[in-house]
């Protein structure tokens, strides 16, 4: 049986009800139902597979998660660079999944992290093109609102940067560098 960390478990994540007496483990991505993915955007139209999606990295085999992610980055950030209205929601998740140990694409989740992190492209299209900003949909603002997500848990920086894989400390420490900026 895997096991996440417990730091936090009451602010966090519940304790999974079938979990056997005196094993604690918790349940990530509880809080999925709680956004109204039905009712708002990713890059394909609606968002309502990212549930799935998010599901996909946090219980999937290495292979599963992966493919997941790179549908949910496609979905969320595309190019690396383009963030949808979808994307604010997601980022708590991603933060979440990032610091599992049974997630086996953590530091893929830490660069998507950082690309949204660095996103400006609405900013700049605007900057050039001003009418987009009175658009009904404003993708400016879905921008804004992603990279506040990302900076809003840069707490816990520290334990990623602190992780035994380099992979994920140096994906982290680049994270880092480009939320002090």
């Amino acid at each position: 049986m895997r096991s996440a960390s417990t730091e936090h478990p009451s602010s966090e994540r519940p304790q999974r009800p079938d979990a056997p007496s005196g094993v604690a483990r918790n349940t990530p991505l509880t809080a999925l139902d709680r956004v109204p993915w039905g009712e708002i955007q990713d890059s394909t139209g609606s968002a309502a597979a990212i549930p799935l999606l998010l599901n996909g990295i946090a219980w999937g085999d290495a292979d599963t998660a992966r493919s997941a992610l790179a549908d949910l980055r496609k979905r969320i950030c595309q190019f690396g660079f383009v963030v949808e209205q979808a994307t604010a929601a997601t980022v708590p998740f991603l933060w979440e999944l990032a610091k599992l140990p049974q997630v086996t694409c953590r530091a893929q989740i830490i660069r998507l992290l950082k690309n949204i992190a660095d996103a400006r492209q609405w900013e700049s299209t605007a900057a050039v093109y001003p009418k987009l900003l009175n658009r009904r949909e404003n993708p400016v603002v879905w921008e804004r609102a992603a990279r506040q997500a990302v900076r809003a848990r840069r707490g816990e920086l520290g334990r990623l940067m602190a992780d035994e894989d380099t992979e994920i400390a140096r994906a982290t420490t680049e994270l880092a560098r480009s939320l002090a900026t």
